[in-house]
């Protein structure tokens, strides 16, 4: 009985230290890989939410221009938020906004604020449509959330 004991003690062996530690390392670089990648998703989340909004905003001011035989002047956040309601035009709910909203005879410009500070903006100059962002703190000239060196 005691040899028996024995016997399946002896195969039964745990893991080395070395092993443990192996284990451990690769862990944690697969860990210091990952996690930077989770962390800038909330901010381009954020950044996607305002793109939409700009875009929403954009649909809203065609449509105003074509309530207006194409003339964009008057165009303002109050505007786009009666042609479109569910365009949120003042800060709040950690939502992102629609900051400014400007019309001419011939364009317009709307900017959507991110809950991370950047804005986007959607500018229509006769025909030609120009998107344009600002990383928080004035930004332009490189990688931020969804604004990429100054274009998205």
């Amino acid at each position: 009985m005691q040899h028996k004991a024995r016997r399946i003690t002896a195969q039964e062996r745990g893991f080395t230290l070395i092993e443990l530690l192996v284990v451990i390392l690769i862990i944690g670089i697969l860990a210091a890989i990952a996690i930077p990648s989770f962390l800038n998703q909330k901010s381009k989340a954020s950044d996607a939410a305002a793109k939409e909004l700009a875009h929403s905003a954009q649909v809203a001011a065609e449509t105003y221009a074509t309530d207006n035989s194409g003339d964009y002047t008057g165009l303002n956040q109050t505007v786009l938020n009666q042609y479109e309601a569910t365009i949120q035009t003042t800060s709040g709910n950690n939502n992102a906004y629609i900051s400014a909203a400007t019309g001419t005879a011939s364009g317009y410009t709307v900017t959507a604020m991110s809950t991370d500070g950047n804005t986007f903006s959607i500018t229509r100059n006769g025909g030609a449509i120009t998107r344009n962002c600002v990383g928080a703190g004035n930004v332009t000239n490189a990688v931020v959330g969804g604004c990429v060196y100054g274009t998205w």
